[in-house]
């Protein structure tokens, strides 16, 4: 009798253990099966970036500015870095003679939150803001000596975000007024990105008059996109500031940015949650949707899918031993030191002994204590 009952303790600790010890990469599988995006919405995408543009320059096309930068706001708010987004900015706004709250940006009449702020990066600022710049920076076609930061390094894996802001019409849109894009130069690159596999997906959104006809001759796969307004309908302000004299914003993109106060980086919600959210009353127009040539259903594509960064983690299954996998051996590395020539320091042993960090270490002083803590309690009921 006393023998089974200690004979049943043991087996009930082993097998606590090997619960405790074994199952270590199961529950690591399982929490990036249940926390990734691919789970619901089949996206295959490995990382994120955003074009955003305002074509529009003078003091009172303040709001243009004002949108550029609060989308800029949302991107990095969500996750993109700055080194994944192309910010192209007249910027003249902030620093302008007419500017009550200089080096202040606002989106809203009650001057709330600064856009501007001192952590922005203006990639193409001023007279750099134009047509030829942003074909370049969406087709790759650049100059050699133009640096990285000025370059959309995307792969097949990419996706993109552009969003474009300014005075435009049907079919085209205005860069500071000595220029124009047209809805066929926009079609076109987002071609030659697809045939040089440049993106994964590209999500397109334009504020401006009649701008569902800025994305009517798109016709390359996997992209879809949004627009403020119908052909024939103009795109309007939000409202006026009486200090500054302007509109902080136009109302199309205040209600977007708006709604995406509520997105966190993990949020679950869709596409289709933002296009349903469109209030036409609020927005004075009619905001267009086209995702005819795109491969997802809207309301099984993320927000954060395009405006948020993500980050892939694999799990291997190689045990690994002082921070490097075990069938990765390190190489001999021989140098020669001159006598004038500082040596290298030594290194700095662990208080840790080595033989406490090998592979399996840990499970045997566990069976140890297992057959400790048994024996301990067989020998007390044997006294009593």
């Amino acid at each position: 009798m006393l023998l089974s009952s200690i004979f049943q303790l043991f087996l009930f600790l082993s097998s606590f253990s090997w619960t405790a010890f074994g199952s270590k990469e199961d529950v690591v599988r399982e929490f990036f099966a249940n926390n990734g995006d691919s789970t619901l919405t089949g996206s295959t995408h490995t990382n994120n970036w955003a074009v955003l543009v305002c074509a529009s320059k003078y003091w009172f096309n303040y709001r243009h500015m004002a949108n550029a930068l609060g989308m800029y706001r949302t991107v990095k708010r969500l996750g993109i870095p700055d080194s994944n987004i192309i910010l192209m900015l007249a910027d003249d706004a902030a620093c302008n003679s007419r500017n009550k709250f200089p080096a202040n940006v606002f989106a809203n009449p009650g001057r709330a939150l600064d856009l501007y702020g001192d952590n922005i990066e203006v990639d193409y600022r001023g007279y750099e803001v134009t047509v030829e710049n942003f074909i370049r920076v969406l087709t790759g076609r650049m100059e050699p000596s133009v640096p990285r930061s000025k370059r959309l390094l995307t792969d097949d894996r990419s996706n993109v975000f552009v969003y474009m802001t300014g005075h435009g019409g049907n079919e085209f849109l205005k860069f500071q007024d000595s220029e124009e894009i047209s809805a066929h130069d926009i079609a076109d690159a987002f071609e030659q990105m697809y045939q040089k596999k440049r993106y994964n997906e590209i999500f397109f959104m334009i504020d401006t008059c009649q701008a569902t006809s800025m994305y009517s001759k798109l016709y390359s796969p996997n992209i879809f996109a949004t627009g403020s307004s119908q052909v024939g309908e103009n795109s309007y302000s939000y409202k006026n500031d009486n200090d500054l004299g302007v509109s902080t914003i136009d109302s199309y993109t205040h209600y977007v940015l708006e709604f995406m106060e509520g997105i966190n980086k993990t949020s679950r919600t869709t596409m289709a949650d933002l296009f349903d959210s469109y209030d036409v009353k609020a927005i004075l127009s009619h905001p267009g949707v086209r995702d005819d040539l795109f491969h997802r259903h809207l309301n099984e594509t993320l927000i954060t899918d395009f405006f948020g960064g993500v980050a892939n983690v694999e799990v291997s299954s190689e045990h690994v031993v002082h921070g490097r996998p075990d069938n990765i051996k390190s190489a001999p590395i021989s140098r020669e030191i001159s006598s004038d020539q500082e040596k290298p320091m030594p290194r700095r042993q662990s208080p840790i002994p080595s033989n406490s960090r090998e592979p399996g270490g840990s499970k045997w002083r566990t069976w140890g204590s297992c057959i400790l803590v048994g024996t301990l309690v067989g020998w007390v009921t044997l006294t009593k």
